[in-house]
């Protein structure tokens, strides 16, 4: 995970406790879980207004019709 071990983790949550306090921990743990909870909503519900707007786009083209016979065509005798 990012190239650091559990000593690297342990310091680093030691700081953390330190910095904020045991109080406050939870609070910015919630916090930071709404936040993550958040932006994951609104990257699917982006994802997801992109891909029907593409879908949207897309329209079948109609087949070509065959050419049609010409005056000339229709009086020449078939063999």
């Amino acid at each position: 995970m990012f190239g650091l071990g559990w000593p690297e983790l342990l310091l680093i949550f030691v700081a953390v406790l330190l910095l904020f306090g045991a109080k406050r921990l939870p609070d910015i743990a919630q916090g930071m879980g709404k936040g993550i909870k958040e932006f994951r909503k609104a990257v699917k519900d982006t994802t997801k207004d992109l891909k029907e707007s593409v879908e949207g786009d897309i329209v079948e083209t109609p087949k070509p019709k065959p050419p049609e016979k010409s005056d000339d065509d229709k009086k020449k005798p078939e063999k």
